[in-house]
Order: structure tokens, then sequence, then C-alpha cells
């Protein structure tokens, strides 16, 4: 079943599951039901009752009824007034505020609520005379369609979980009940995806995170602050290290600036009026600056390449900044390390002659795909347009040839991509990298962003080879982009048995007895003397020694549960034969005290 067959199938259940809801709460008031990835869901007022798990069965046994009895899907054009009418007369106060909303703004209101719900008779009016209903059986529903012809049609189903939602996503609005169900065209395929979710479950970063003493929270810190333990920090450092190693292969250079700002920088760059609400305001008992914490850091680099005239000889200008920057997100979205309000970024810009964007857009594209094929994480990339709406800023023949340009670069790269609009910055189109994990799902990592605005925006120049000024373009790249998310495909794309370079413990001594102490001593000076080349260059070993008087077994276990890569077990055997026993995760070998070096340093 192709991509819009699928959609359209799913779309549909969301509609059978609303109309089973009501025949069991014939009470019910509907928000929304878009379709979203593997399946859909509906928004549900039930006012004082609760949907719970345990009713899913009862909510399933209905929808199979709906399917079996074979009930046509069919359209129905309603002048608007009408449908208001309708939505009064069957007590569904959302469908109403939604058709009033239609009725008052004209299409502009489905950007606002962003699902396919709703019953435009055209996409290109902006004062709506007809909307549309689909009826299936005794349930009909506000919906621009299209659906299967009958339920019938329908594959397999299964309802997941109830998740509250406030209606529209406001905090000030009633909350829901969100019902989310997953569909596909036959058993096959979803025992293959319900065997996902278990091995997701099992890998969940929250989950593995504590685990693993990665990370830990606190109330008193606050929500969406994580801090990172000894362990976790070892990891932040590593793979942020790689990328700054990567980026500085390809010229970049470290810069360095403060994390709070003036809030005139960010008036002036665009982001304060788009993303205003989003930041962390700061007040100074000394002036009276409007100050913020530094949610972004491209303003700041910007202000360091202005801080001296430029030659076109100097550019390309290339800066990193691996820092911390802060965004006052909403507390129901924030969770694990998916979503945080202090996010770390390995940020890069490069200031550029126009000639040199398919080179530098070349580079960074090199420096992704050296970071993710190292990770064993393979990558496709979307190219992300403006649309249509009024949320950008720039001249419009700059965006049409900033969009050319980052596909053309895509192209001679020979990367596999897919466009798509409406995913773009406000300020220019972007490249974002998608990454697949262990167990076959996508996720968005590095990003490569064109930009023509700011530079004009902040009035950068540099002086041409004829003497004139001209003005540089911009490129944003971050490669790990959010350290703090992307541990968390990390984590959850190794199952916690990180790679040997990336782990916080990377080898663990386990004695036999107490009698060989002097010969654990000659192991561990060995392993002082280690220095790791691959990929980081000049890295120490990482390695402890267990020599409690516990068993092999408890320790082997220990070290086991703590996903250590490899175990070097010495007793007295190994001692007399001049070896150690080593075990990994797929292995169990003997090696020589003298090939031991050798052996760890080509792991």
């Amino acid at each position: 079943m192709n991509e819009d067959k699928l959609h359209i199938m799913r779309h549909s259940l969301a509609h059978i599951t609303a109309a089973a809801v009501q025949r069991i709460w014939p009470d019910a008031k509907f928000g929304v039901g878009p379709v979203i990835d593997n399946g859909f869901y509906y928004d549900i007022d039930l006012g004082e009752k609760k949907i719970s798990e345990a009713n899913f069965a009862k909510i399933e046994k209905a929808i199979r009824g709906i399917i079996e009895y074979g009930d046509d899907f069919t359209k129905i054009e309603m002048p608007i007034d009408e449908a208001i009418a309708w939505a009064k007369d069957n007590n569904q106060p959302y469908k109403e505020e939604l058709l009033n909303d239609l009725k008052r703004s004209g299409t502009t209101i489905a950007k606002d609520i962003s699902v396919d719900e709703l019953g435009l008779s055209t996409d290109a009016q902006s004062v709506i005379e007809n909307v549309t209903f689909y009826k299936n059986g005794n349930f009909m529903d506000l919906c621009r369609g299209p659906h299967i012809a009958n339920t019938k049609e329908v594959g397999v189903f299964k309802l997941m979980r109830i998740a509250g939602a406030y209606w529209r996503g406001k905090e000030t609005n009633p909350q829901m009940q969100r019902l989310y169900g997953v569909a596909f065209e036959t058993q096959v395929e979803m025992d293959a995806y319900l065997e996902r979710l278990e091995q997701a479950k099992l890998r969940d970063h929250r989950k593995l995170g504590k685990e693993l003493d990665i990370y830990t929270t606190s109330q008193l810190v606050g929500s969406g602050l994580p801090m990172f333990t000894p362990r976790g920090t070892v990891l932040r450092e590593v793979l942020s290290g790689y990328s700054n190693q990567i980026r500085i292969g390809y010229g970049f250079e470290k810069v360095w600036t403060p994390n709070i700002t003036k809030t005139d920088l960010y008036e002036k760059s665009g982001h304060w009026a788009k993303f205003g609400d989003e930041l962390f305001l700061v007040a100074s008992q000394e002036t009276d600056d409007k100050m913020a914490l530094k949610p972004m850091n491209c303003p700041h680099h910007s202000q360091i390449y202005a801080s001296r005239p430029r030659s076109y000889r100097d550019l390309p200008v290339r800066y990193l900044e691996t820092t911390t920057v802060y965004r006052d997100e909403k507390t129901g979205e924030l969770g694990g390390l998916d979503r945080v309000r202090a996010i770390t970024q390995d940020d890069s810009h490069v200031f550029c002659q126009p000639e040199q964007v398919e080179q530098e857009i070349s580079n960074l594209m090199a420096t992704a795909n050296e970071l993710y094929s190292t990770m064993a994480m393979k990558l496709r990339v979307r190219l992300s347009y403006r649309d249509d709406s009024d949320g950008y800023l720039g001249d419009i023949s700059l965006w049409e040839s900033a969009q050319a340009q980052l596909k053309a670069a895509v192209i001679a790269n020979k990367l596999d991509y897919f466009e798509q609009e409406g995913e773009a910055a406000f300020y220019g189109p972007k490249i974002d990298f998608m990454a697949t994990d262990a167990i076959g799902r996508e996720h968005q990592v590095a990003t490569v962003q064109l930009d023509f605005v700011q530079p004009s925006r902040f009035e950068l120049q540099y002086t041409d080879n004829e003497g004139n000024a001209q003005t540089p373009v911009m490129i944003h790249c971050a490669v790990l982009g959010s350290i703090e998310r992307f541990l968390s495909v990390f984590i959850e794309h190794t199952g916690g048995w990180f790679p040997f370079w990336t782990a916080p413990e990377q080898v663990r001594i386990l004695t036999i007895n107490d009698t060989i102490s002097d010969y654990v001593d000659e192991v561990k000076n060995i392993f002082n003397k280690i220095v790791l080349m691959k990929p980081i260059k000049y890295n120490e070993l990482r390695f402890t020694v267990d020599d409690r008087n516990e068993s092999l077994g408890k320790k082997i276990r220990e070290a086991t549960s703590w996903k250590i890569p490899v175990q070097i077990i010495v007793g007295p055997k190994d001692k007399e034969a001049r070896e150690v026993s080593v075990r990994t995760q797929t292995d169990e070998i003997k090696v020589k005290l003298d090939d031991l070096a050798a052996y760890i340093q080509n792991l």
C-alpha cells in the first residue's frame, strides 16, 4: 500500500474510532482526529468520565463492529451557517468553534490547528461559503477527506494509549482526552511495529539514563534542566570533542560568547519577533538594559565577524562554539533529554562569498556523514523549504536562489533526499539530516541552514577584489544538533552498549582473588600508557579495577549490567601464563600481556 492510501486508511480509522466512542458514550464531544506517524489520534471530551486502558477492549470491539458491518463513507457538502447550526444542535462545541473561526478568518484557521480535519470547499478562498462532512453509519464529522469507500477496507488497528491534551494546544483551553491508535495494512506489519515498540521500551533513554547513571533531574533545579553525572559528562565531552575535531579539520576556529545578552541583539536579528515568548528574561540591578539568556549563537557570531574589516581574502570565516543556550519551552512538552530548557549545541557558522557556498555546504555535509557513519547511523536528508505563509524574512528571490543552491549541493554529494515545504528556518532554507537508529526509527539530527537575511540585518560586509563593499552569505550548521537530544537518540540507538570509544567506562579489570595485585599493577601500567587514536586522537583509556572480595560471577554480572564493553579478568593462572582473559559483548578470548596494548588500541 502506498503512503497516500495508508494515510487515507488511517484517517478513516480515526473517524471510525470516534464513531465507536460515540456509540459507547453518546454525549461525547469531539475535537480533531488527524493522522500521525503509524496511526492516528482523536481528541475527545467526555466531561467527568475518563477513558482508561481498561476501556480499550470495549472500544476496539465497537470499532470492529463498525468495520464488519460495512458502512459507506459519504461526502456531504453544507453551507457554513447550516454546518454551525448542525454543530450546535448536536452539542459539538469544538466543531462549532472551528466553524465559527472558519467563517470569520477563512482558511487561515487551518494553520492554527495544523490538521486535515477542516471541511473546506476550496484551499484558495479567504471567505468560506461551504464545508464538507463525511458520514459513516450514524456518525457524521466535519472533514476535508478523502476517505476509503467503505469501512471494510481498513487494515488492522490497535488502540495504544490515552493522554491529556489542551484543546488547540493552549493551556487556557479545556483539557481533552487524546485517544491514540496505530494502523497497518497487514498483521505482519502490525506485529513488526509492536516488536519495535517493545525494543523501544527496553532502550528508553530515561530508563537507561538512570540505570547507567548518565544524568539526573531535580525539582529543586527545575523541569527541563538535566544534570549530568561523571559518567554522563564523559559521554557528552567525548561526543562534542569528536564533533569539534572533525570541524577543526575543515578550518573551523573556536570562539566563545557570553550566556546573556541585551534583547536589542535579537530584535535586530529578527529572533525577538519570532521567538520572543520563548526567551528567559534577565533583569539587571545596575542598568535599565533588557537582557535575556542566550537562546542561540548566530547573532553573537555575527558580531565577532563585524568586529573588524573583512576582505574577500579573509573569506570564508568559520566559527565553532559548543555551548549551552536556554529556551523557555512549555512544561507540558518537557521530558527526558528529548526536550529540555538548557540546550547544548555544537554550533558552527560560516561567512563566505556567494561563489563559496557550494564548497562550504559540501564540507559540512561531509562532516555530518563522517560523524554519523562512525555512529553506524544511516543518513538521508530533508530539504526544508519555506511555504507561502508570511512567517519568513527576506526577499522571495533570495529564498528561491538559496533553495536551488542547497538542492544542487545535495545532488552533487549524491545524498538520498526528499523535499518538504514549511520546515525552513525563518531566515533561510535548510538541509535537515535524518538518521535511522538500530530499530528503524528516523530522527532529525544535524542541520545546515543557508541565511541571506541576518548578514543584511546586521549590515555585515567584506571588500571584494575591486574594492567594493559586499554582503557575505551566512551558513549555520549543528552536527550533533542539541547534544541532549542527540544523547537521547544515541542511548536508544545503542541500547546503552556504547561503542568502545564513547563508553564512559571502557574497561573494567576484574580480579579472581587478592593474590595477584602485583600482576594487576602491570596491567594498569599498560593501560595508563595507552593513547587511543580512533576516532578521537590523543584520548586516554578510561578504566577501573574491581578487586573487591566478591565472587568473579558477581563482578561479571555487575560489569555487564553497567554495559562496560571490555572486561579484563585476571587470576593466578593468567599471571603464570602472562596473559589476561578478555570478555566483550560478543566474545571471550585470551590475550598475551605483551599484545594487550595493541589489542585495546585496535578496538
